[in-house]
């Protein structure tokens, strides 16, 4: 019986894990281009072609002599207004993790640069309507981007935490 209770929670706690783990994806603000004024990256428009989900890591890299990535609210970030972030981040490769829905709003502090563009708002839907869903001629003719090289990065962890554990719940029940 003691068994059977040690391998049932091993199984549990492996798919918690994956459930959990495997569906977090890491986007990289401007994809190749990053977070920056130079080349006159849209991303209103980078954003609309994701779908963002709660535990997905945002990731702005940029030269941190020239940028930033400010926090704010929608106000600030319709108005351009930094001076009150809510979180400021400058390490020239910050990865945020989305731990909410809703708006996550986004612009660099330097002067002059989300007045230029350089601000972005990350959307994690609330829910989906059946109304709002894709049929699946849309789903069928919508363009798939390229995958990111950081797509194998949630497996890994996923695996490593599935070992973890297991290894846990198997001397935890013993």
């Amino acid at each position: 019986m003691a068994f059977m209770i040690r391998a049932l929670a091993v199984v549990v706690a492996m798919m918690a894990v994956v459930l959990q783990v495997s569906n977090a994806t890491e986007y990289k603000v401007g994809d190749s281009a990053g977070w920056t004024t130079i080349g006159n990256v849209n991303y209103k428009e980078w954003a609309a072609t994701k779908t963002f989900r709660v535990g997905d890591v945002i990731k702005f890299t940029y030269n941190a002599q020239f940028h930033n990535v400010l926090r704010v609210t929608h106000a600030m970030y319709r108005s351009c207004n930094v001076s009150v972030p809510l979180e400021s981040f400058s390490t020239g490769n910050d990865s945020i993790t989305m731990k909410t829905k809703g708006h996550h709003f986004f612009v660099c502090g330097v002067p002059g640069h989300c007045q230029s563009g350089q601000k972005v708002d990350i959307n994690v839907p609330i829910a989906a309507t059946p109304s709002a869903l894709p049929s699946p001629t849309t789903i069928a003719a919508a363009k798939t981007p390229a995958p990111s090289p950081n797509m194998a990065a949630p497996h890994k962890i996923a695996l490593l935490g599935l070992i973890t554990i297991a290894t846990l719940a198997f001397f935890a029940c013993g």
